[in-house]
């Protein structure tokens, strides 16, 4: 993309004012707000599905991620007024609720990456049905010196159990440090059944691994050990959306993987994947991710 000071686009209809194109959003990288519009542009068609009717929180970085940043649930007022949005209850607001912003097209991708919203974290809820989520979260989170090829270790424990129930599971990289282990439902679900379940295998899965899974959040007890976040199911919580990208040094990004990948781990930079290959990822694959929004499970009655 042309630097340029502030440029007139049309997309799919929808008039955008795209502005500091050439603004350094990873300096190291020497990757540009311009190519942040451009990464989310082309990963778009992979992407949408698992943005579309999700309430979305946005991180963004005005000055990049050298620069501070701050967190938005409520959708800024400044939006155009065909970006949608969703009224959620939450007692956690001022005014005991949240216009969350929901993206459904192109046109409001865009729009929330020239506002510097590096990361995209959505609700495991679609907005019509808040208290019922879609899926089951895992979020690995690796105590230095482990690292993320312990995460692909528990990772792959979580398959084989939900290989054993008759379940799929499906894989992709934090972006950061860590995994994270989705398990789509689409099926009639409450938080409470979800988060007790995943609780429950957290649990499990530190019995049998004492020496590599922690279940409990104190973080005293994490060196060398994977904490199985199972709190990440929760109404008041967003995880970073995949094909996200992050805010580090590099423009990584919240990839999906094949089990094949997951197993084959054994050095952190087997999992490490930055803009430029999720699109070539995608190119070759197409979306890894797809049946997090397609495939219909069921929770089974008991462990």
């Amino acid at each position: 993309m042309p630097a340029a000071k502030r440029l007139e686009v049309e997309i799919e209809g929808r008039r955008l004012s795209l502005s500091n194109l050439d603004k350094p959003m990873y300096p190291a990288a020497g990757f540009t707000k311009g190519h942040v519009i451009d990464y989310y542009t082309r990963v778009a068609p992979a992407l949408l599905p698992h943005l579309r009717g999700r309430p979305l929180t946005l991180k963004r970085y005005p000055d990049g991620v050298d620069g501070p940043h701050f967190y938005e649930k409520q959708c800024p007022s400044h939006r155009p007024d065909w970006v949608r949005t969703a009224r959620v209850d939450s007692s956690r607001a001022r005014d005991g609720r949240i216009d969350f912003c929901v993206v459904e097209e192109l046109a409001t991708l865009v729009w929330l990456a020239n506002l510097a919203d590096l990361e995209l974290h959505s609700s495991l809820a679609l907005a019509e049905a808040y208290a019922s989520p879609t899926v089951i979260a895992f979020d690995l989170d690796p105590g230095p010196p482990a690292t993320v090829v312990e995460c692909a270790q528990v990772a792959l424990e979580l398959r084989t159990i939900f290989d054993h129930i008759g379940m799929q599971a499906f894989a992709k990289t934090s972006g950061s440090k860590g995994m994270q282990v989705y398990v789509p439902l689409n099926t009639p679900a409450t938080y409470e059944e979800t988060s007790g379940f995943a609780h429950g295998l957290a649990q499990l899965l530190e019995r049998r691994h004492p020496d590599l899974v922690l279940s409990e959040m104190t973080r005293a007890k994490r060196a060398g050990k994977v904490f199985v976040d199972w709190s990440q199911n929760s109404r008041h919580k967003t995880t970073v959306s995949v094909y996200s990208l992050r805010a580090l040094s590099e423009p990584t990004v919240s990839t999906p993987l094949t089990w094949d990948e997951v197993e084959a781990a054994t050095e952190p930079d087997d999992l490490v994947f930055r803009a430029d290959d999720v699109l070539e990822r995608v190119s070759e694959h197409g979306d890894l991710f797809a049946g997090v929004v397609e495939l219909e499970q069921r929770l089974p009655e008991a462990l």
